[in-house]
């Protein structure tokens, strides 16, 4: 793996499903991520995806994307439009640095997730790789 190298991008399916199990795994009771009728009453068109299932979901296509060998070190990401139900979100990313130590390789992705209306999630996670550990990233 080398800067400037691109992942293979994720399509993920927004389901309201997702939605609520998401909130409820992260034990996030916000009405706005399981009652649409609350979440019209507060503003939104729907029920909408919270920060930690989308933190979730950037974790999962980085550990996808490098195998299980891959230690996530950081996570750092911010939100932008809102993931609603019924869409889709497509995660991609690209290899901006990488470095070494003594116990392997360090690497920062610059990950993005979009959807139809626009950049959901904008972020950088910084991973461990083990030395030798042949970690080639799944490309598109």
């Amino acid at each position: 793996m080398r800067a400037g190298d691109e992942l293979a991008p994720l399509r993920l399916p927004i389901t309201r499903t997702l939605i609520v199990a998401g909130a409820i795994a992260t034990r996030d009771y916000q009405d706005v991520h399981h009652d649409a009728e609350a979440a019209r009453a507060k503003g939104s068109p729907d029920i909408f995806m919270n920060i930690l299932t989308t933190n979730g979901l950037v974790g999962r296509y980085i550990a996808e994307r490098l195998g299980p060998a891959a230690e996530l070190r950081k996570v750092a990401i911010r939100l932008g439009v809102p993931n609603y139900p019924d869409g889709e979100m497509e995660l991609s990313g690209r290899v901006t640095s990488m470095g070494t130590d003594a116990d392997g390789e360090t690497a920062v992705i610059e990950v993005t997730g979009a959807n139809a209306l626009g950049q959901h999630v904008t972020g950088q996670v910084t991973v461990r790789l083990p030395r030798g550990g042949g970690h080639e990233p799944a490309r598109s």
